[in-house]
């Protein structure tokens, strides 16, 4: 059975879920939305999404319900709670988690949802931000049944590419080898850039004079003008960073892999957050590296 374009469900209405159900309604679908924060449903009304009011009607109404909220214990909330997903469910649907969650807990939910209501969970976090997202350009790692992947596949097409990477928990656990790759680099960046400044170089000429070397790449495009600007308005934000960070250390102690220098920048970040810093972008992660407090 393919998905039609009639019935999204989207779950979570944050940066990402704009992002995501503005790109969404732009494809042709029709899409029902829901956050535990009105003002945030409101906004994605703006742009075509219909309003529900509790997960379960977003899966009454919808073949395909996407999450991305905040916590694997939101992700619990909204899958098993007072008005959760799994009070409407039929059998041949799919919930996509978005989120980035906790890999057992991943396994567990997707165990429970089948064996109460028949519906299958992909776990399939994402890289990009909200930029990729809008644009459908996100890279979607996903782990779940080959069915469940098939019957999801269209609707992940015109989100960006995804990469099938196994069983259930498999996407969770590739997100935490992305956030080992994008996370400590704003902190690689934070250093390098501090140091440039301090050097006397024209840090905006950094990008481009890298970019045919090993050092080149795309967070360094991207992001190193952002940081040279004090741009730190969130794409996403330094408590997300700390909280990815921490499950990457979660995540290793089970696995006994050793990750010294994810968790120096978890306590990089730990400190920032501390300082008052939680709703700024990671990027602002800069601010301990110099004197310049530019909000």
């Amino acid at each position: 059975m393919s998905v039609s374009k009639e019935g999204i469900g989207f779950i979570g209405l944050g940066l990402m879920g704009q992002a995501f159900t503005r790109r969404l309604v732009e494809r042709g679908y029709q899409v029902t939305g829901y956050d535990i924060v009105a003002d945030k449903v409101r906004a994605a009304e703006g742009h075509g999404v219909r309003p529900a009011a509790s997960p379960a009607e977003v899966a009454q109404a919808s073949g395909v319900v996407l999450v991305c909220v905040t916590s694997t214990q939101d992700v619990g909330q909204v899958l098993f709670g007072a008005g959760g997903v799994a009070e409407a469910a039929v059998r041949d649907k799919v919930v996509v988690d978005h989120s980035t969650s906790e890999v057992e807990a991943t396994r567990t939910m997707a165990a429970r949802l089948r064996s109460e209501t028949g519906m299958g969970l992909v776990d399939a976090p994402v890289s990009g931000g909200p930029p990729a997202a809008a644009a459908g350009t996100l890279a979607i790692m996903a782990g779940g049944d080959a069915a469940d992947i098939a019957r999801v596949a269209p609707v992940m097409a015109d989100l960006g590419a995804l990469t099938h990477m196994g069983p259930v928990g498999a996407g969770q656990t590739t997100k935490m080898v992305n956030q080992i790759l994008v996370l400590n680099n704003y902190c690689v960046l934070a250093e390098a850039l501090a140091l440039a400044e301090a050097g006397g170089v024209d840090a905006s000429k950094i990008p481009d004079a890298l970019a045919s070397g090993h050092a080149g790449s795309n967070i360094l495009k991207a992001l190193f003008p952002r940081m040279i600007r004090r741009d730190f308005a969130p794409t996403g934000y330094a408590r997300q960073v700390l909280k990815d960070l921490d499950m990457v250390q979660s995540l290793a102690r089970d696995l006994k892999v050793p990750t010294p220098i994810s968790a120096q920048a978890a306590s990089l970040f730990r400190i920032m957050v501390a300082k008052g810093h939680a709703e700024l972008d990671g990027i602002a992660v800069l601010k301990l590296y110099d004197g310049k407090d530019h909000v």
